[in-house]
C-alpha cells in the first residue's frame, strides 16, 4: 500500500519539478474551474479473493483557487457502476462525494500537473451489497478518501483536456472482515475555467 501511494505521488510531482522553471504566461491568472471526466475504477473483490472487477462511470469536480493559484479547494462527486461481477453476476454502483486540497506547483500556459488529497463519504448499492453475499453487508454512507494527481493540457484560454488523472480510492464499506476496499481510479475528460481574471 505504501509503495502504491509513493508511486502515485511521484507520478503527480515528477512532471511538475521538470517544468518548474517555466514562467507563468502574462495575464494567465488562476480561475475557478469545473471538470467532467470519464472514470474507470479497478475494485478489489471480497477479502481473501483475487477476482477484482471493473467499474465505469463519471465524475464532476469544482476547484476554487486559493491565493496565488497553486492551491485550490476541490469538491468531487463520482458515480461508477459494474455488472456481471463474480460467479453470481452481481451488480455494484459506487457513489463518492469528497473534498479537499489540490496543489499545482507549476502554473504553465499549456501543461498543468497537479496532486490532490480528498476525503468524504461513499455509498455502495446493488446486488453485491444488498444481497446475501460475502462482499458487503450494508449500503450506508462510509468513509472514503482519494490520493493522487493528474495533468491538464490547455486547449484554449478557458478549456483544458484532462489527459489523465490516476488516484488511489479508499472506501470503508462493511464486508464482515476488514471493512476496507482498495480501488484504483483512472480518469480523463475536459475542464472549463470560468469567472474573471484577478
Amino acid at each position: 500500500m505504501t509503495q502504491l501511494l509513493l508511486t502515485l505521488l511521484l507520478l503527480a510531482v515528477a512532471p511538475q519539478l521538470a517544468a518548474a522553471q517555466v514562467p507563468q504566461a502574462a495575464g494567465d491568472r488562476p480561475l475557478p474551474e469545473i471538470a467532467l471526466t470519464y472514470n474507470y475504477v479497478r475494485a478489489n473483490a471480497p477479502p481473501a479473493h483475487c477476482d477484482c472487477f471493473s467499474l465505469n462511470g463519471g465524475s464532476i469536480s469544482i476547484a476554487q483557487p486559493l491565493g496565488s493559484g497553486h492551491l485550490a479547494a476541490v469538491f468531487d462527486a463520482a458515480v461508477v457502476h459494474g455488472s456481471n461481477i463474480g460467479s453470481g453476476g452481481y451488480t455494484l454502483t459506487l457513489t463518492s462525494i469528497t473534498s479537499g486540497l489540490r496543489y499545482r506547483p507549476v502554473l504553465h500556459p499549456r501543461w498543468s500537473p497537479f496532486g490532490q488529497i480528498l476525503v468524504g463519504v461513499a455509498n455502495a448499492s446493488g446486488t453485491l451489497v444488498e444481497g446475501n453475499t460475502p462482499a458487503a453487508s450494508d449500503s450506508t454512507l462510509n468513509f472514503a478518501s482519494v490520493v493522487g494527481g493528474g495533468i491538464d493540457y490547455r486547449l484554449r484560454p478557458r478549456w483544458s483536456f484532462r489527459v489523465v488523472e490516476a488516484e488511489y480510492l479508499l472506501t470503508r464499506s462493511s464486508n464482515g472482515v476488514n471493512d476496507h476496499q482498495n480501488n484504483l481510479r483512472i480518469a480523463a475528460g475536459i475542464a472549463y475555467r470560468f469567472g474573471k481574471p484577478h
